[in-house]
């Protein structure tokens, strides 16, 4: 159900990007996400339903059908977000519900649009500097209650910037003695990586996750990607 052909946009110049699932079980209920709306528009998602296995993936599976339906028809992420939540709600018996980070972003300006329903906080890179976490107050997670409203707020990538996004199965890895991988250990992956390949810089960060994690069961999904923005060329 994920796209798993990279680079998946060969013609695009603008941006590269790259991602992974690593599902804790034979099936997960993480997911990433990445179309185009029009030619220049780019929808990115990054998401973890609560609970593991069949339901989860089940979940998983409509929820990712709803996003992408709804943001191909045009519309803000708090628009998308607001749609899906409506169709999530209706018969879910299981109680279910997903975080999402939504973003739509112009791959000519580098402006976008993003919300976060719960999630994790994104990571962001300026050209030059260090990777650094862009914390802001989050939405409820999606189908948690009818009638939502999804915050937005407007960002902008310049050339040489690097996002990172990821679910909780990466700063939540687990050890043996029970202590968490954590923000800080991710963040200092990340900046012994800055020049890396997209494709290296996940490998690597699975490799760390893995080293630290040892002999100790993987609890939860680990879902991670990156886009580095390079503007027009």
């Amino acid at each position: 159900m994920l796209p798993t052909n990279f680079p998946p946009f060969p013609d695009k110049k603008e941006f590269e990007l790259y991602a992974t699932m690593d599902p804790a079980k034979e099936v997960g209920g993480d997911f990433y996400d990445f179309f185009f709306i029009d030619d220049t528009h780019l929808c990115l998602v990054m998401a973890d339903v609560s609970g593991k296995g069949v339901p989860a993936a089940l979940f998983m599976v409509i929820a990712k059908t709803l996003i992408k339906h709804r943001a191909i028809l045009d519309g803000t992420p708090s628009e998308i977000l607001e749609y899906v939540n409506e169709q999530l709600c209706e018969g879910n018996e299981a109680d279910l519900f997903v975080t999402v980070w939504l973003a739509v972003l112009d791959i000519k300006t580098g402006k976008g649009m993003a919300a976060n329903a719960g999630h994790e906080h994104p990571v962001l890179m300026r050209a030059g500097g260090d990777f650094e976490l862009v914390e802001y107050r989050h939405s409820p997670a999606v189908a948690t209650m009818e009638g939502m409203k999804f915050r937005q707020h407007e960002f902008e990538l310049h050339p040489g910037d690097r996002l990172f996004v990821y679910t909780d199965g990466v700063p939540e890895a687990t050890d043996s003695s029970n202590e968490l991988f954590g923000n800080d250990r991710m963040l200092y992956v990340l900046n012994n990586n800055k020049d890396s390949s997209v494709y290296d810089l996940l490998k690597n960060m699975k490799s760390s996750i893995d080293g630290f994690v040892g002999e100790a069961p993987q609890f939860d999904d680990i879902t991670m990607l990156v886009l580095n923005y390079y503007g027009e060329r």
